[in-house]
């Protein structure tokens, strides 16, 4: 036992190195604290010499383009905000002790075309984004005195997508000593397959040998349990020749391993070593573990066997004040906050994230679609004025497609394939947009032909030829299939009936539908051996009815999962906001209807507003119904209940309100102070909602779902409130880390501690202590004032602070104030 203690111990010390560094081979430091940060273009400060005692200090990861103000001269497609041209740099010390190993330094993303420097020279340039990358820093270093590392960022083209971004380098940045013969980047790959009741493990490790000689190598590995057993081990004799790499393939073999699934995600540690002459010279720790895909164009989608439909989600990289530098913790709140309402997989829509979403994934059993494009070889259309309105701008990232577009996709899969949580690759995202740029005759086809997006004008014989989609697909599909068979790859297909003329959907293991339903049943039919799902969705009730009602059909993806900045419709507005989570990352009301859709578990919900027709204002929220609002005019009419309604119950008495309940229940009672409202009534399958239209009166409303014989099985409540009285702290993290993050949740409530709905009270956020204010989100997507302060508006008298320790031990105080209102604070322990 105590050899077993001492080997984990050992296999624990690694893993906080290995793993978080993300590189698999060496030992890892992360070096985010004491940049310096400047926003111009300064050609010379990549020299060492040069004096930046002036320049502000920034922690990574760092975003500097959520930190400018909001302006309706810049472009609604990255949320009016700007990009621009900044410089970084940091002094390190590389002690002398260290000049017989390799030096490199890895960046785990940097928005965008990146020039990195170090003691004035150039290391390389990485024009992609969202793309990890590493440089060999050992040829420049000098010893035992201090280096300067400089890196130039070009988001000059701030307009270059249809969605925000953000600009620096936006996540973290590790220094990584290795002995000169190590594992290569990215080099160990595991992959599991099962054979009956026998989990098959199957490994290649690749060696780099970075010295003159050749090199007798043993190459051990080693599998532990979840409960931290060590179960199998298996060693291998490698040489290596000179400034070679050498590869090994063997397999660890595990009689009815415990599986990852949704519900228990279980994960196993494989401990891979290189011994030279009896010693470890280099080790590593891979996150790994067993589970079975099936793909079945009749029957869908089955993990470890089980058929099953993915509830899945889009999401994209930012959160809200935050920009696009995010947190652990804040992604970790977010996701188990989806698993909670029903969602089951998440779409990287429309590019890798950072490393630790998959891991969260991998931990949290999330399943994901892994994408890497949004654009191939020509630009698409990036809204300036408003979301499809206006005149459009032409940047893109499509200009270093043809130079890096397959390096890029092939860094993607080697970095992300041995999480268990990913169950697919995607290559691209409506790249065959109808005449965005691709164009075909089919498109004077007119509307037999199915396109359920715009098509710009029909055919242009000038445009693109969309028959090019299928050989740049064929080419990155080769891409992913030579670093990873074991998944299938895929792409969100925007003008189906335009690529099914094209190779496009045929160089693809399985096709991605975006908002196109009604080509379900006519593809299943005309293409018996395509599996399809919803790559993208609208939240409609029969959107998902396309899928549950279909078995072929194994999955949707809705747009999306939580609110982003970006893709903004008209002034003001910060983003999209069709998510079932806002910018704060708390439940919408078409969450908790999402929830009544997925949920396995019985739940109500109880939304108002005015009755339709009888003065009120819409209820639509999204930006597809806003803009049919907008073509409809005053013609628009509610056609359904609405699935935006918030739990409010302060109106005046007497009006007309409709009450609307999302719930899985089979019957649903409201009751007023206790009695009874309205007529008993039942779950409502054409649409999803309850609904009720009673005259207000302040009280208690509450909704009872019930099963079939009339017995209760779920129960949701609102109060009418008074005026606001205080700052009420609903949630908050009392403990975190030296590296962590305390989000804390206030609530402005009445002299009954109800929480007031129709609250902006301002709020003031103050702290003592060794912490600071990353950001006050309150989750208002017309709120275009300043986000850069300690104050802030609540919006729905809620607001969320995000309070980040700054390196130290100790207690801080968090206050909060309010004019009229009595304030709160919180004591967060930094440990």
């Amino acid at each position: 036992m105590k050899i077993t203690t001492l080997f984990l111990t050992a296999i624990l010390s690694i893993t906080s190195i290995s793993i978080m560094g993300q590189v698999s081979f060496g030992q890892s430091e992360k070096i985010n604290s004491s940049w310096k940060f400047y926003l111009s273009d300064i050609p010379e400060a990549k020299a060492k010499a040069y004096d930046d005692s002036k320049w502000k200090s920034v922690e990574i990861p760092h975003d500097w383009s959520v930190k400018e103000q909001l302006s309706p001269t810049l472009a609604s497609a990255t949320g009016y905000l700007p990009g621009g041209i900044g410089w970084y740099r940091k002094t390190i010390n590389i002690p002398k002790e260290k000049q017989d190993e390799k030096t490199y330094i890895y960046f785990e993303g940097v928005y965008n075309y990146s020039e990195v420097f170090i003691n004035g020279h150039l290391l390389g340039k990485r024009p992609n984004g969202y793309i990890s990358f590493m440089y060999d820093i050992t040829p420049y270093i000098e010893y035992g005195k201090n280096n300067t590392i400089a890196v130039r960022v070009d988001h000059s083209q701030s307009a270059d997508s249809r969605w925000y971004t953000g600009s620096g380098i936006y996540r973290d940045v590790w220094l990584i000593y290795a002995n000169p013969i190590h594992i290569a980047q990215w080099g160990v790959y595991a992959y599991p397959e099962m054979d009956k009741s026998t989990g098959i493990l199957n490994i290649e490790v690749e060696l780099e040998n970075n010295t003159t000689d050749k090199s007798n190598l043993t190459i051990v590995n080693e599998l532990v349990s979840p409960d931290n057993k060590v179960i199998v081990k298996n060693t291998q004799k490698l040489s290596v020749a000179g400034n070679q790499n050498g590869k090994i393939t063997t397999n660890l073999k595990v009689k009815n391993p415990a599986l990852w699934n949704l519900n228990n995600p279980n994960l196993y540690s494989l401990k891979t070593s290189v011994i030279k002459d009896g010693k470890e010279i280099d080790a590593t720790i891979t996150k790994t573990g067993f589970r079975s895909f099936t793909f079945d164009p009749n029957k869908g989608f089955a993990l470890n066997g089980k058929w099953m439909k993915v509830k899945g989600v889009c999401i994209h990289h930012d959160a809200g004040v935050l920009g696009s530098a995010v947190p652990h913790d804040v992604w970790k709140r977010r996701l188990l906050t989806l698993k909670e309402i029903g969602v089951n997989a998440i779409r990287t829509s429309h590019n890798p994230q950072a490393p630790d979403l998959y891991s969260l994934c991998d931990e949290l059993g999330l399943l994901v679609l892994n994408e890497a494009y949004d654009e191939w070889e020509y630009p698409k259309r990036k809204w300036l004025e408003g979301w499809n309105v206006g005149t459009p701008g032409f940047q893109g990232n499509y200009s270093f497609f043809e130079e890096w577009g397959e390096k890029d996709l092939a860094d993607l899969v080697r970095r992300d394939r041995n999480h268990l949580s990913i169950f697919a690759w995607s290559i691209g995202n409506e790249v065959d947009y109808p005449n965005d740029p691709y164009s075909h005759p089919i498109l004077d086809g007119g509307k037999n032909t199915g396109f359920t997006q715009a098509t710009f004008g029909g055919y242009k014989k000038d445009a693109p030829d969309a028959m090019r989609l299928g050989d740049i697909a064929k080419r990155l599909v080769g891409v992913v299939k030579k670093y990873d068979e074991s998944r299938p790859t895929t792409a969100g297909l925007a003008g189906v009936a335009m690529s099914n003329e094209t190779a496009y959907p045929g160089a693809l293991d399985i096709a991605g539908y975006n908002y196109t339903e009604n080509r379900y049943e006519l593809d299943h039919k005309k293409y018996p051996n395509r599996v399809i799902f919803g790559s993208e969705n609208r939240h409609e009730l029969a959107a998902w009815k396309a899928v549950k009602d279909n078995e072929n059909i194994f999955g949707q993806f809705l747009w999306t999962g939580i609110d982003y900045l970006g893709e903004s419709g008209r002034w003001p507005s910060r983003g999209f906001y069709s998510g079932l989570l806002d910018f704060g990352g708390f439940i919408k009301p078409r969450g908790y209807f999402r929830q009544s859709l997925w949920s396995d578990k019985p739940m109500a919900y109880l939304g108002t507003y005015p009755t339709p027709g009888r003065g009120s204002k819409s209820q639509v929220k999204d930006v597809w119904s806003q803009l049919d609002a907008e073509n409809e005019g005053s013609n628009y009419e509610e056609k359904i209940p609405s699935m935006d309604a918030w739990s409010i119950w302060n109106y005046q008495e007497g009006q007309s309100i409709r009450v609307v309940c999302y719930t899985n229940t089979e019957k649903a009672r409201l009751l007023l102070d206790g009695k009874e409202v309205g007529q008993v009534k039942d779950y409502d399958d054409n649409t999803g909602i309850i609904f009720w239209d009673i005259p207000y009166h302040d009280g208690k409303l509450e909704v009872i779902g019930m099963d079939k014989n009339g017995n209760e099985t779920a129960r949701y409540a609102i109060q009418s409130s008074k005026q606001p009285y205080a700052l009420d702290i609903q949630a908050a993290d009392k403990e975190v880390s030296k590296d962590g993050l305390a989000q804390i949740v206030i609530q402005v409530v009445d002299e009954n501690g109800t929480p007031v709905m129709l609250s902006d009270n301002e709020i003031t956020c103050q702290i003592q202590g060794p912490a600071k204010l990353l950001g006050l989100e309150a989750s208002n997507n017309e709120d275009m004032s300043d986000y850069t302060d300690n104050r802030h508006r609540t919006y729905h008298g809620r607001i969320l602070a995000y309070i980040q320790p700054t390196g130290k031990q100790g207690e801080v105080k968090v206050r909060f104030t309010s004019p009229w209102l009595k304030p709160t604070e919180a004591i967060i322990n930094i440990k």
